[in-house]
């Protein structure tokens, strides 16, 4: 949870071009971001793969009027309404969009190459079938605001009790110096979405964040098995609680608009 999933791109941009807040090339664009380029395949009435703008309008065209985020792991299917095959490929690539008003869904494969310092990614998204039901485990933007700021509380205490990395100084200047990189040239989220989902995004990727660092900064004091494992059980509702928020604030402008809010 370092940087943006491009689930979430895919779909905050995605909205803003619904709504007929951005262009079509801007969105692409935004959603490219630092890859080479997207492609979507079987998109329905398309035989071969196609670029972003094509295949946006085309989901437009087929009843589209949103798009949500999934963002699953083992034994959290959050986002996900089926069918199976749909959720083991989004598993498979730990995150999907789902769209709303067609029942379509999008999985990413992300494929490098080049050498360190120089990888050219590359994007095919692959349309499947999903079923039109609500999405699992997807919390409000309210409840996602609470749940992260309990989460945050009690990973740093427990985390410094610990004597993990990652729950200090340290992390919060590599917190900081993140949120430097991650804001420069770049919106948070797409236009349409409203300020609230935003500090909710925002949030969310702080808290992956210090996750990240307590996992990925070594074992600091917790040298024993039982340290080990209740580092890991400490981290692993955090997490749970991170990526839900972010769900929450991705699909935020679709679940008002459903609402008859927007």
């Amino acid at each position: 949870m370092l940087s943006e999933p491009r689930s979430g791109r895919l779909a905050a941009w995605g909205n803003a071009l619904l709504a007929g807040l951005v262009s079509p090339d801007d969105a692409a664009l935004a959603i490219v971001g630092e890859d080479a380029v997207h492609r979507v395949e079987g998109l329905p009435g398309e035989s071969g793969q196609v670029g972003l703008t094509l295949a946006l309008g085309r989901l437009r065209t087929l009843g589209t009027t949103g798009l949500r985020v999934a963002l699953p792991a083992p034994g959290h299917p959050l986002g996900l309404s089926g069918p199976p095959d749909f959720n083991a490929r989004a598993l498979e690539a730990e995150e999907a969009v789902v769209c709303f008003g067609a029942a379509l869904g999008l999985v990413p494969a992300v494929h490098e190459a080049g050498p360190e310092g120089d990888v050219h990614v590359e994007v095919v998204w692959s349309v499947l079938p999903v079923r039109e039901a609500p999405p699992a485990d997807v919390p409000s933007l309210g409840e996602a605001e609470r749940e992260l700021a309990e989460a945050l509380r009690d990973a740093t205490e427990v985390l410094s009790k610990l004597d993990v990395a990652g729950s200090g100084p340290v992390a919060e200047a590599a917190i900081d110096a993140y949120r430097a990189r991650s804001e420069r040239g770049r919106e948070v989220l797409a236009p349409g979405y409203p300020p609230r989902a935003v500090r909710v995004l925002e949030l969310a990727q702080r808290v992956g964040l210090l996750v990240s660092l307590a996992y990925d900064r070594g074992h600091g004091g917790a040298v024993s098995a039982g340290e080990m494992a209740a580092r890991g059980a400490a981290l692993r509702p955090v997490e749970r609680t991170a990526r839900r928020a972010q769900v929450a604030a991705y699909n935020s402008v679709v679940e008002e608009r459903e609402r008859g809010v927007r």
